[in-house]
């Protein structure tokens, strides 16, 4: 009897997988933080023999090298990604025994990046589960632009073909891909948690259409690849150090002031109804129950030191648990707290409004013509905007703010995570701003939304 445990790596939207038998294990594309594979190992008394990695990822830093070396697991990884450790090369075709009766088999799947390999898992050499990283999504696929631009057509026609190939598995198979739950790395949002490949082949975008259409639609449809993806794969190609979750140096109000003076990012992870109500000039607002090491990593100009404000100690020990993942090792110093504890003086809190999509309407209705910022994605903007409406997704803000035009800036995106950020951003700068705290679905309800 072989089980598959799940392990969410939900700021990510990716997805790391356990499976095994009665004795042993194999993890697939494990996160940088193994104590959560380890202790599940250890819960269902199994023993990792095996550590696979379906392709070098572009968009976390991986745990398996760190993983395997603690367990003395054999690391497989794809032979055709050049790699600067020892590592058990793996090839279309290739076997690996993980327990009595049951065995992962590789299965080259090119598409996402050249290398990429799925592993399917078998009971009794039967087909039970195939592990599709960034292949076979849930209607989707991994999208085929973040190796190398010359690169991109093919790929995407490669990922048509791995797609149909990996179709061929019986119907009842279950597909656990790695993305496709949030990630940037699919190239577009998975409808659903759980899958099988009788499911997909009426579902899935490369299973029921040609070629030539699924590539065209596919590629017109990729957005921004978030600005950290550069530092990922090589990270993983050169073999990550091991994870530091040491407790950061604890820093009191005047250090948060000396580093806010000295140009260094000071963090508050707050949620953003909190910080809107108080908060340090000058810190941004990028909340822990967020997508807070995508944005965050996307944002911040790699390698500055971040300095991070939390409620509690235990909400930046997550915190600090997820940057991680991403390659932001160590913050600089850390406090937890409130708002008035993180200033010398109270005159360094600020504080700014909220508001929903029927204030703006209202403000609109009494004449007024505030400046509407929109911080969404080129592709929402496409669906729907606001008349009037500058358009600067988030990522780009923070190099555009003098091209947000004069005046109180109402900032505003599907639902309001990014809107926080946004509006911390511009708060930073001194500009007054009203963060639109709403679903998008109320601006079109008040008659805001013009276009498509």
């Amino acid at each position: 009897m072989y089980f598959v445990e799940t392990l969410a790596v939900e700021g990510l939207g990716n997805r790391s997988y356990l499976a095994g038998g009665a004795t042993g294990a194999v993890a697939v594309d494990p996160p940088r933080d193994i104590e959560r594979v380890l202790a599940a190992a250890a819960r269902r008394g199994v023993r990792i023999t095996h550590v696979a990695e379906s392709h070098i990822h572009n968009d976390y830093v991986t745990g398996g090298l760190e993983l395997a070396r603690i367990t003395g697991a054999a690391y497989l990884v794809p032979a055709g990604a050049q790699v600067s450790f020892v590592r058990v090369p793996v090839a279309d075709g290739d076997t690996a025994v993980i327990d009595e009766g049951l065995a992962l088999r590789a299965v080259a799947t090119p598409g996402h990046t050249p290398h990429h390999t799925s592993y399917v898992l078998e009971d009794g050499g039967a087909p039970v589960a195939a592990f599709t990283g960034g292949s076979l999504l849930i209607g989707s696929v991994g999208r085929p632009d973040l190796v190398e631009p010359r690169l991109t057509e093919q790929l995407a026609r490669a990922q048509h073909a791995s797609a149909r190939r990996l179709a061929q598995l019986p119907d009842e198979v279950r597909v656990l891909p790695t993305h496709g739950f949030g990630s940037f790395c699919s190239s577009s949002q998975a409808e659903g948690e759980s899958t099988t490949i009788g499911e997909q082949r009426t579902a899935n975008a490369a299973l029921v259409k040609d070629v030539d259409t699924f590539v065209a639609d596919l590629l017109s449809g990729l957005d921004d690849v978030p600005a950290y993806y550069t530092h990922m794969a090589p990270a993983n190609a050169a073999g990550p150090a091991p994870v530091d979750l040491t407790a950061p140096r604890r820093a009191g109000a005047a250090e948060i002031s000396a580093r806010l003076a000295a140009g260094e990012w000071v963090v508050d992870l707050r949620n953003r109804v909190a910080f809107a109500e108080g908060h340090v000039a000058g810190a941004f607002n990028f909340e822990a129950e967020g997508q807070l090491a995508t944005y965050l990593a996307w944002l911040i100009p790699w390698g500055r030191p971040v300095t991070l404000l939390a409620d509690t100690p235990a909400q930046l020990a997550a915190a600090q648990r997820e940057l991680v993942q991403v390659g932001i090792d160590h913050p600089a110093a850390a406090a937890t707290g409130t708002p008035e504890q993180w200033v010398e003086d109270p005159a360094r809190l600020r504080s700014f409004p909220r508001a929903g999509f029927p204030a703006l309407a209202e403000a609109r209705g009494n004449g007024d013509r505030p400046v509407v910022l929109d911080v969404r994605r080129d592709s929402e903007r496409a669906a729907g905007h606001i008349e009037g409406s500058v358009h600067i997704p988030l990522h780009q803000l923070p190099r555009r703010l003098a091209e947000v035009p004069a005046g109180t800036v109402w900032v505003h995106c599907a639902g309001g995570m990014r809107a926080g950020i946004a509006a911390s951003l511009l708060d930073a700068a001194g500009r007054d701003v009203v963060a639109v705290d709403d679903s998008f679905d109320n601006a079109r309800a008040n008659g805001l939304v013009t276009g498509a």
